[in-house]
């Protein structure tokens, strides 16, 4: 017992304290509007987990990989990522619903049998 509580720090990490979560949070979702807003923009830079947003947003990246913990980042970036795809997925779902059309005797011509 004595080894692990000279291993333990008193140290306070000021980063997961509430005011440095709110912080976070701010900076993420400005970051994350900036994405939806300039959406029709080309993304050319490159975030954690394969994330791809223009270069318009980098100023707002900036601030978001600053104010938030390196791990933090990586989730929410992971955690939008999974959310577009399912979003994409259900969108795309969405054209192919409907009633199944099945090809008709009449389309297909039997062969000629002269």
């Amino acid at each position: 017992m004595e080894e692990y509580t000279s291993q333990v720090s008193e140290e306070i990490h000021t980063d997961v304290l509430s005011k440095a979560r709110i912080s976070c949070y701010k900076a993420r979702d400005a970051f994350y509007s900036c994405l939806v807003n300039k959406s029709d923009k080309k993304p050319t830079e490159i975030g954690t987990v394969g994330l791809l947003y223009p270069v318009d947003c980098n100023k707002t990246r900036q601030e978001y990989v600053k104010q938030c913990r390196p791990t933090w980042v990586k989730h929410f970036d992971r955690q939008y990522c999974s959310k577009k795809k399912v979003q994409r997925h259900l969108d795309d779902n969405e054209s192919r619903r409907g009633p199944l059309s099945l090809p008709q005797p009449y389309t297909f011509k039997p062969p000629c049998s002269c």
